[in-house]
């Protein structure tokens, strides 16, 4: 069976911002995009990690390369997208309650909980401690 796994925005960000490929987390990173990719991982993401990959390389790259790299995302191979409604959001505000979670976080894990996915692949330290769900790093 195939693993189901979250993946936060920054796992589309380190091989875009950062070119050192000794750097451990930009290689994990294109590991698991490649397991997407060849449909080795079953992968699910907000359509918020949109907004922020794009967001963050419009600010350290420029517009031109934003555009480019949302397109990219977009049209990334067995990538799911997870839309948000008033449901994921209620969950959301419950996290935002339990756990003192910043908002974009709270809607990270309210997506991926809603797909029943009990794992997410990030960077992000702010997920660890969350009972609902089993952070992942990349180093």
């Amino acid at each position: 069976m195939k693993e189901l796994a979250y993946i936060d925005s920054n796992v589309f960000l380190y091989p875009v911002l950062y070119s050192n490929e000794a750097d451990l987390r930009v290689k994990k990173a294109g590991e698991i995009l490649k397991n997407i990719a060849n449909g080795e991982l079953l992968a699910f993401t907000s359509v918020l990690t949109w907004d922020e990959v794009v967001w963050v390389v419009r600010k350290t790259m420029g517009t031109s390369e934003a555009q480019s790299q949302g397109q990219k995302l977009l049209g990334f191979l067995n990538l799911q997208f997870i839309k948000i409604d008033e449901n994921i959001l209620s969950q959301a505000q419950g996290l935002i309650n339990k756990y003192t979670l910043k908002p974009r976080d709270a809607i990270h894990i309210a997506s991926a909980v809603n797909q029943k996915i009990a794992l997410i692949i990030s960077d992000d330290q702010d997920f660890d401690g969350i009972k609902e769900i089993k952070r992942t790093p990349l180093t």
